[in-house]
């Protein structure tokens, strides 16, 4: 389980079982404001926080009413394979129930809570229950070839079968001489079955070396044709590792991908220590990229074991294998970095995409304006933050892709959609620019970039005020910071004279009061005075607040920083309806009826 649990607690008296539970996994306590007294993390609603927690990927104990958790989580349930570990525990930690994913790492939890607290782990899946085993779930460092046939084979086990075992017997279970189902551990590819399941030790490196831009498919068969000539099962791979200078090498990322392994990477340092045990030192690559060998030294680098297979090369690729004597549970190296770029919405965490606050779950560092961070909440604690002020964006970029660049998983973090009037365009720029350009290093450029989409602030402005943005719009900062005003305002203009709905973001600041006051006089020229305006102030935080003028009647002084301003088109409407007035922008549907009643008044 590679995401630590969340100890949950939502009052006083479940305090000393969550510190225990907390203690048992190594875990931070999230405890309910205004119950809780001693937690590492607060929140305020508590079906809220576990559906976050749940929607990133992060277990769950509880230590509350079970029906809470699952009310919290009813909404989410769509996929038993990827659910994380839900687990619930009474106040009195009597018992200890794995609600939601047991073969996930649930039951796993359960039996170590209850071994640390002296109590009952209230064990549930069949298999568990009836067997002691899950057979989808091996001991960690081995890997199930058919996961799909452990339904199957488990039914027959529960119906009465005994159990065969070929190799090693890794779940520890009772064998017999004919059993209706077979247990096979092998580290050679085996044909399975229905009632043949087949697990392989993970215990081979595969390394790997490339020219630039080498063809994946070249590098690929070069990794089947060698796996296949010694017998060894790609489920037995453990990780793929290879020189950092490699990092974005797209065909060694297509093999990591397509082997679902880690990948792992080292300085040409690291690799010219292992110059003693190369089977085929090259000078030639050690004048090139600094060590005697890629492939061979990137395999011996990362545990400890034999060669199998020594350099094999095609015109533009590399691969050795590494042996170890066991399974690999722990591997040298780096990964490659990873700097994601996340869009947290205009703060309201229900905003927030399960997507974004799976990444901010994984990053290990945050990095971003500290308000932004702070509208994480709990899920931000216990990781490393970098606060950047306004006004540092650059230097926060930067800093975001350097921290990558050294391996770690880094979220930048951004307010609304991070592409629009954010820092992705800004990542992306660094990674454009040359070093002589003040760009970033080449390390920072061989990370992992991931953009997640977030809820924009016009987006969110569009929905609390109706569907204003029906029709045609488009969206201008009235900042001239960044942008000359002469752009601004030949923008405006063009955006007045086509008749958009538009979205102004940054209005206002302390020292620029004026552009919004043009923008409206400009927008007069082009619509009617009576052009409904939305003023959406803080949107998705407590202090929303949100109110309609005309176009003529707008005033700078109700507007500042945190205020997004949607000027209607001509034909957009302000109704007042049931809840309260309502903006929107016909899209053209009651002209299109006219014409067709029309056409057939005619028939």
């Amino acid at each position: 389980m590679a995401v630590t649990p969340v100890v949950l607690c939502l009052s006083k008296s479940g305090e000393e079982v969550a510190a225990k539970v907390a203690a048992i996994l190594g875990a931070p306590i999230h405890g309910r404001e205004g119950r809780v007294t001693q937690a590492d993390a607060f929140f305020p609603n508590a079906l809220e926080h576990v559906r976050a927690l749940f929607a990133a990927g992060t277990p769950i104990v509880g230590v509350c009413a079970a029906g809470i958790l699952v009310r919290a989580v009813a909404p989410l349930l769509n996929n038993k394979r990827s659910e994380p570990p839900v687990l619930a525990l009474p106040d009195d930690g009597s018992t200890v129930i794995p609600l939601l994913g047991g073969h996930h790492g649930a039951n796993r939890l359960a039996r170590q809570i209850a071994e640390g607290l002296k109590t009952h782990a209230a064990v549930t899946t069949a298999g568990d229950v009836a067997l002691g085993v899950a057979l989808d779930e091996p001991p960690l460092g081995y890997r199930l070839a058919n996961p799909q046939d452990a339904k199957s084979a488990m039914m027959a086990m529960l119906n009465g079968g005994g159990v065969s075992v070929q190799g090693a017997n890794i779940f520890d279970v009772e064998e017999a001489e004919d059993g209706a189902v077979t247990l096979v551990v092998s580290e050679a590819p085996q044909e399975t079955a229905e009632t043949k399941l087949v697990y392989h030790p993970q215990q081979f490196v595969l390394g790997l070396g490339c020219a630039r831009s080498c063809d994946p498919v070249e590098l690929w068969d070069l990794v089947q044709a060698n796996l296949a000539v010694n017998n060894i099962a790609e489920g037995a791979i453990a990780c793929v590792a290879s020189l950092d200078l490699k990092a974005d090498e797209p065909a060694i990322l297509a093999v990591a991908k397509r082997l679902d392994v880690p990948f792992r990477v080292f300085t040409a340092g690291e690799l010219e220590a292992q110059a003693d045990r190369l089977a085929n030192p090259s000078d030639v690559v050690f004048e090139e990229v600094g060590c005697h060998g890629v492939s061979e030294g990137a395999a011996l680098a990362v545990a400890n074991g034999v060669l199998v297979v020594e350099k094999q090369k095609t015109a533009n690729a590399t691969c050795a294998v590494l042996r170890a004597d066991q399974p690999i549970l722990e591997m040298a190296g780096r990964p490659r970095g990873k700097l994601s770029i996340i869009g947290i919405g205009p703060g309201q965490h229900s905003w927030r995409t399960p997507e974004a606050s799976a990444l901010v779950t994984e990053a290990e560092e945050l990095v971003g304006y500290g308000l932004y961070i702070d509208l994480l909440g709990a899920i931000a604690h216990g990781k490393t933050r970098s606060d950047f002020p306004l006004g540092g964006e650059e230097d926060r970029c930067r800093y975001a892709l350097e921290q990558a660049g050294k391996g770690k998983n880094v979220a930048l973090i951004c307010s609304g959609d991070a592409g629009i009037y954010a820092m992705g365009a800004l990542v992306f720029e660094l990674l454009d620019r040359s070093e002589q350009e003040l760009g970033v290093s080449q390390a920072a450029r061989r990370v992992e970039i991931v953009s997640t989409p977030g809820v924009s602030a016009l987006q969110g402005a569009a929905a609390r005020a109706g569907a204003p943005l029906g029709h045609d719009f488009c969206a201008i900062s009235l900042s001239d910071l960044l942008t000359p005003r002469e752009d601004i305002l030949k923008r405006l203009k063009a955006a007045a004279e086509g008749d958009f709905v538009i979205a102004f973001y940054n209005p206002v600041s302390i020292r620029r009061r004026t552009l919004l006051a043009e923008a409206r006089d400009i927008l007069l020229q082009h619509r009617p005075a009576d052009t409904p305006v939305m003023l959406a102030s803080s949107l998705g935080r407590p202090e929303e607040h949100i109110r309609y003028r005309r176009l003529d009647e707008l005033q700078v002084d109700e507007v500042d920083m945190l205020t997004v301003v949607l000027v209607g088109s001509s034909h957009s409407k302000l109704a007042q309806l049931g809840e309260g007035p309502r903006m929107y922008t016909p899209r053209g549907y009651a002209r299109r009826i006219d014409g067709d009643l029309a056409e057939k008044d005619t028939k």
